[in-house]
């Protein structure tokens, strides 16, 4: 059975540079969008190890280094690739229209 998705609109393509990372909100779920090589990710914005935003985080090869204690991420699996960070992060679909970027967050998560 597919979940239902609520798209978002977080922000224009144009203004985004390259392996740089933004955060957002898509409805009231906090997350930090990437881009990595010309494509677009979303993930959760909260580290799963400490309360920080990942978004303030320094993004490299794919992986965004959190700012409290520089765990790291794969942004595209939500992946812990580094201590003291062991738990995933949430990944989020995304999608480009128009040059807008849109973050796809399923029904119920997104309170809209």
């Amino acid at each position: 059975m597919n979940e239902a998705i609520n798209w978002f609109d977080v922000g224009c393509r144009a203004d985004f540079g390259d392996d740089e990372v933004f955060g957002a909100t898509a409805g009231r779920t906090p997350i930090a969008v990437y881009d990595v090589d010309g494509e677009v990710f979303a993930t959760h914005n909260i580290c799963t190890h400490g309360l920080a935003n990942l978004s303030d985080g320094y993004l490299e090869e794919g992986q965004i280094e959190c700012p409290l204690h520089q765990g790291l991420f794969d942004v595209k699996t939500g992946e812990a690739k580094g201590a003291p960070c062991v738990t995933a992060i949430k990944t989020f679909p995304t999608r480009i229209e128009e040059d807008r970027i849109f973050v796809g967050i399923p029904e119920g998560e997104s309170d809209e």
